[in-house]
C-alpha cells in the first residue's frame, strides 16, 4: 500500500498527468520570458553596406593620395629652377594683384605655370604683398625666388645725379628729361639754393616731386650740420647767407681743394667792408637761372650793368645764393681757409693764383692775360664777333 502510493506520488504530477516530475527552481520558475528578436538583416544587404564602406575608404585613400602627388609636384615646380635662359626686367606696376603678376610672368617665359604661381603664392604671402617696382630677375630663377624678391620690395634703383653749382631751373630741366620717372614738375619751383647736389637713387615709376622733396629735405639736413659746425667768428650771420656765399665758392671753382682758399678770400673781403667783384654773380643777373650760353664772354657792359647780383656794383652778398652748393662749398664757408689773401685769377692750369695784395694780385691777372691771348691765337680764334662798341672782357676774379 505504501509502495503503491509512492508509485502515484512518482507517476502523477501536480496536475495529476502522468509523467515524470521535473523540478524548477525558483529563479528558473521567476525568469521572465525573452523578447522576440528583430529579423536579422539578409546576407545581401550586408554585402552592399560593406561595398559601399570599402568604396568610400578607397575614395578617400585615392583623393590624399592624389593631393599628396599634387602638392609634391606643384612644390617641385614651385622650388626648381626656371625657364629663363638671361637674366631680365620685370616691372610690378603700383595696385597690381598676384594674378596680373602671374599672368604677366608666364607671358615673358619667366615662369612655367602661372596657377601654380598665383595658389602657391598666396599660400605664402599671407597677410603680405608683392611690392611695387622693376626687379631684376637673374636667369633660371625659380618662383619660390621670384616671388620673395617681389615681397622684398629689392626693385632697381636707377641714379639721378645733380652736379654741384646747377641752378634750380637747369636741375628741373634735367628732371624733366628723365624718362624713368613720372609726373609733373612742382607746379612753384623750389628756391635757388634749396636743392642739395648728390646722387639719388629711386626705382622706375618714382615722381618727380619726390626727387624734389628729397632733395630738399637732404639741403635742410645737410645746412643744419654745418651750421653747427661752424666758425662762430665768421660774418655770416644766417643759413641763408652760408649758401649764397657757398653757391658763389662753388661757381669759382670746381677743385675741392681750392675751395677753403676762396671762402677765405671772401670772408677776408667781407670783413674788411670790400665788395665781392665775382663774375659768376654777374652772370646770374644777366642770365638768371637759365645760366649762360658757353659760347657767349662775358662783355664790359655786363660788369657795369646794375643788377641785385652785380657784386661789382653792390656791397656785401647778393640777395639769393646763384646756384645750388654742393656740401663741400658750404663746409668751406662755415670754416674757411684763414689767410690774408683778398684776390684770386686763374692760373691757366685749372687752378687760381692767389694774392694778399694789388699788386701782387695785378701781376697774376696779367700773366693769366698772356695764357688766353697765346691760347686764342694757337686756335685762330681771333675772328670771334662781338657786338659793336662792345669790348671783351676776360673773366678774372679779383
Amino acid at each position: 500500500m505504501n509502495e503503491s502510493n509512492q508509485s502515484d506520488k512518482a507517476t502523477f504530477g501536480r496536475g495529476g498527468a502522468k509523467g515524470p516530475i521535473i523540478p524548477v527552481s525558483p529563479s528558473q520558475a521567476l525568469k521572465p520570458e525573452k523578447p522576440p528578436e528583430p529579423p536579422r538583416r539578409s546576407r545581401r544587404a550586408r554585402s552592399q553596406l560593406v561595398v559601399f564602406l570599402n568604396f568610400l575608404l578607397s575614395l578617400v585613400v585615392f583623393v590624399t593620395i592624389a593631393a599628396v602627388a599634387i602638392f609634391l609636384y606643384g612644390r617641385n615646380e614651385f622650388e626648381r629652377p626656371g625657364p629663363l635662359d638671361q637674366t631680365t626686367d620685370f616691372m610690378v606696376r603700383d595696385g597690381a594683384g598676384l594674378n596680373e603678376v602671374a599672368t604677366g610672368l608666364e607671358q615673358r617665359g619667366i615662369i612655367t605655370n602661372q596657377r601654380i604661381f598665383r595658389i602657391a603664392g598666396n599660400a605664402r604671402l599671407g597677410d603680405d604683398t608683392l611690392k611695387a617696382g622693376e626687379y631684376e630677375i637673374k636667369a633660371g630663377a625659380s618662383m619660390l625666388q621670384i616671388l620673395e624678391l617681389m615681397r622684398s620690395g629689392k626693385s632697381i634703383l636707377h641714379s639721378f645725379t645733380v652736379p654741384e653749382g646747377q641752378t634750380t631751373q637747369q636741375i628741373l630741366d634735367r628732371l624733366a628729361a628723365e624718362e624713368l620717372l613720372v609726373g609733373d614738375l612742382p607746379a612753384e619751383a623750389p628756391p635757388e639754393g634749396a636743392l642739395l647736389p648728390e646722387t639719388y637713387k629711386f626705382g622706375r615709376g618714382t615722381s618727380r616731386q619726390e626727387i624734389v622733396d628729397q632733395m630738399t629735405r637732404a639741403q635742410e639736413r645737410a645746412l643744419e650740420q654745418i651750421w653747427q659746425r661752424r666758425d662762430p667768428n665768421l660774418p655770416i650771420k644766417t643759413k641763408e647767407e652760408l649758401v649764397i656765399l657757398a653757391s658763389i665758392v662753388e661757381k669759382e671753382t670746381g677743385r675741392a681743394d681750392e675751395r677753403p682758399l676762396v671762402a677765405g678770400v671772401f670772408i677776408n673781403r667781407l670783413e674788411k667792408g670790400m665788395r665781392l667783384q665775382s663774375d659768376p654773380t654777374i652772370i646770374y643777373g644777366v642770365f638768371g637761372g637759365a645760366g649762360k650760353p658757353a659760347d657767349r664772354p662775358i662783355y664790359q657792359s655786363d660788369l657795369d650793368k646794375p643788377t641785385p647780383y652785380n657784386t661789382y656794383v653792390i656791397n656785401g652778398l647778393p640777395p639769393t645764393p646763384i646756384a645750388n652748393p654742393g656740401r663741400e662749398a658750404m663746409e668751406a664757408v662755415a670754416n674757411p681757409s684763414r689767410t690774408k689773401d683778398l684776390y684770386f685769377v686763374a692760373d691757366g692750369t685749372g687752378g687760381h693764383a692767389f694774392a694778399a695784395t694789388l699788386d701782387e694780385h695785378n701781376s697774376n691777372v696779367a700773366r693769366w692775360r698772356k695764357i688766353v691771348a697765346q691760347r686764342a691765337k694757337e686756335a685762330k680764334a681771333a675772328d670771334t664777333a662781338t657786338a659793336p662798341g662792345d669790348e671783351v672782357v676776360v673773366p678774372a676774379e679779383q
